[in-house]
C-alpha cells in the first residue's frame, strides 16, 4: 500500500519535493493533499502536481484522515508551531531543515513527537543520497584508514533574497547553508559531540550572519573545519582525510552526485525531473522520502540515519556557533 503524503506549504521547496516523489513508484508514494495559507496557492500547486485534495489552511490538512505523513516545507521560524500542530494531530512528519531556530525549540518538537507516538525526521536530504550511503560504507570498511581531518564549504550569493538577510525570516548563513557542512562532519564522526568549537563570522547590518568559519576538535585529535557564506560563491566541496587516503565530494556537497576516492571518481546521478526544479539535484529528495516509507513500514518512530539525537546535536552546535559569532533571534530571547 502506498505511503500517503500531505504537503504543508505550496512554496519552492514543496514543489521540488513533490517532483522528487513522482520519481518513485506510484504504488509506494502518493501525494493525496496539499495545504497553503491561501486556498488559491494550494489550488495552483495541486493543479501543477495532480493532487486530489486542496486546503486553504494547515489545520484542515491536520484533520485529514487519509494522510499518513506530512511534509513540512514552511520556513524555519514557523517550524515549531507547524510541527506541534501535526504532532498533536497524531501525524507522522518529515520537516525541512533546519529543524528549528534553536535547541530549545528542537527539544520541544522532539518531545511532542515522542509524546504523540508519531514518526518524526528532520529532512537533512543529503544524508540519504547514494553518495552519502557510499561514504558511510567506505568509512565503516576503513577504506581511507582512520579519519584525521574533515573539511567542507558551502557558499552561494543569496543576499538579494529577503530570506537570507531578514532575521525574522530565519536569515543566516549558518542555519541555511552551514547546516549542510555541519551535518556532513557529524555524519563522518558518527554523531560524536565536538570537544571544542571555535567560530568567527561576519554579520550583515540586519544582524544575520553572512560568512562563518568554524574549526572543531573531536576526540583523539581529529579536526574539522567548514566555511559557509550567503554572500560568496565558494567551491562547495568537501573532503575526508584519513591515514590511508582521501574521500572527496568534488562539488555540490549538499546534494552530491559524485565521489572521488583516492583519485578514482564514481558518479551517482539523480533522476531527471518531470517539471523544472527551483534548486539543483532536487529529485534527490526521493531518497529521504523512501527512508520515511521504510521506517513507517517497520513501525519506527525515527530513522537511524538521521535520528532525533542527530537533530539535537546539530541544533546544539549551531547554537554555540551563533553565540560565538554574535547572532541572536527573537526565539532565543523567549522564556523557557
Amino acid at each position: 500500500m502506498a505511503t500517503r503524503w500531505g504537503i504543508c506549504s505550496a512554496g519552492k521547496i514543496s514543489h521540488d519535493f513533490s517532483v522528487a516523489l513522482k520519481t518513485l513508484p506510484p504504488e509506494d508514494h502518493q501525494i493525496v493533499a496539499v495545504a497553503a495559507r491561501k486556498l488559491e496557492d494550494a489550488q495552483e500547486f495541486a493543479k501543477k502536481h495532480s493532487i486530489p485534495k486542496v486546503y486553504g489552511s494547515y489545520e484542515e490538512l491536520a484533520r485529514d484522515p487519509d494522510v499518513d505523513v506530512v511534509y513540512i516545507g514552511v520556513i524555519h521560524p514557523y517550524h515549531l508551531k507547524t510541527c506541534l500542530l501535526y504532532t498533536n494531530a497524531k501525524k507522522n512528519i518529515l520537516c525541512e531543515k533546519p529543524l528549528a531556530m534553536n535547541t530549545k525549540e528542537v527539544k520541544e518538537i522532539l518531545a511532542s513527537a515522542k509524546l504523540n507516538d508519531v514518526f518524526f525526521m528532520e529532512a537533512v536530504w543529503t544524508r540519504f543520497f547514494p553518495a552519502s550511503v557510499e561514504i558511510r560504507r567506505l568509512l565503516a570498511q576503513g577504506e581511507v584508514g582512520g579519519v584525521k581531518m574533515v573539511r567542507a564549504e558551502f557558499g552561494c550569493p543569496l543576499l538579494h533574497i529577503p530570506r537570507s538577510t531578514q532575521k525574522e525570516l530565519g536569515a543566516g548563513a549558518m542555519l541555511d547553508l552551514g547546516i549542510y557542512c555541519l551535518q556532513f562532519i557529524c555524519m563522518v564522526f558518527n554523531g560524536e559531540k565536538p570537544e571544542c568549537i571555535k567560530a568567527m563570522g561576519v554579520c550583515l547590518e540586519t544582524g544575520a550572519d553572512e560568512t562563518v568559519i568554524v574549526t572543531m576538535k573531536f576526540s583523539r585529535n581529529r579536526m574539522a573545519v567548514f566555511t559557509c557564506s550567503s554572500g560568496l560563491k565558494l567551491d562547495n566541496d568537501a573532503a575526508i582525510v584519513g591515514t590511508k587516503g582521501i574521500i572527496r565530494v568534488p562539488e555540490h556537497m549538499w546534494c552530491p552526485t559524485s565521489l572521488v576516492v583516492n583519485g578514482k571518481e564514481t558518479q551517482y546521478p539523480v533522476p531527471e525531473p518531470y517539471l523544472p526544479l527551483n534548486f539543483i539535484n532536487s529529485t534527490g529528495m526521493r531518497y529521504e522520502a523512501e527512508e520515511v516509507r521504510q521506517c513507517l513500514l517497520k513501525g519506527l518512530k525515527e530513522s537511524a540515519v538521521l535520528s532525533h539525537a542527530d537533530s539535537l546535536l546539530l541544533a546544539e552546535v549551531e547554537d554555540e556557533i551563533r553565540r560565538q559569532v554574535g547572532v541572536t533571534y527573537s526565539q532565543d530571547c523567549q522564556e523557557m
